[in-house]
């Protein structure tokens, strides 16, 4: 493979797994998948000398556990104090939403929208609050997890190319 070509795949994987860890913590970005698709390119590069289906198996089924947890969390969190659908949906927007105003709205959109959402669904202020805060908190456990399930994927990896 031509030198340029090879060092431009390799900052590729580096922007795909970089962005992919930010993308763990900012919901609009589909973090874990572009991690899996980065590591992915690197096994490629290699032509899966060092790195082979196993691994990536492996390194999938991880894809799919986090994706999962991050539903999970943020759902139980929200069911766990009774939350409307209303709620939920209202949390998802403003995860999307809060995107556009940096680490403020990173941190305050889910909880806005929840509260937003249970409001519209005719719930008190206080209850509407209380799902807020706990949905806030399934998706910042959530996110947790997936930072912790993103690094072990890149562990993985790492362990597998280089021993």
């Amino acid at each position: 493979m031509d030198p340029v070509v090879l060092v431009l795949l390799w900052l590729l994987v580096v922007a795909l797994v970089g962005v992919g860890l930010a993308g763990v913590v900012v919901p609009a970005l589909p973090g874990v998948p572009m991690i899996f698709i980065g590591l992915w390119l690197a096994a490629w590069i290699d032509d899966y000398t060092r790195v082979g289906a196993v691994t990536l198996v492996a390194l999938g089924l991880i894809v799919v556990l986090a994706i999962v947890v991050d539903f999970v969390a943020s759902a139980l969190g929200a069911r766990r104090v009774g939350a409307s659908p209303q709620a939920l949906w209202g949390a998802v927007l403003g995860s999307l939403v809060g995107v556009f105003f940096g680490l403020p709205g990173i941190v305050l959109g889910p909880f806005a929208g929840a509260v937003l959402g249970e409001l519209s669904a005719r719930r008190s202020l206080g209850q509407a609050a209380n799902v807020g805060i706990a949905t806030w908190m399934g998706l910042l456990f959530g996110a947790i997890a997936k930072l912790a399930l993103s690094l072990t994927m890149i562990g993985i990896f790492l362990f597998a190319y280089f021993v």
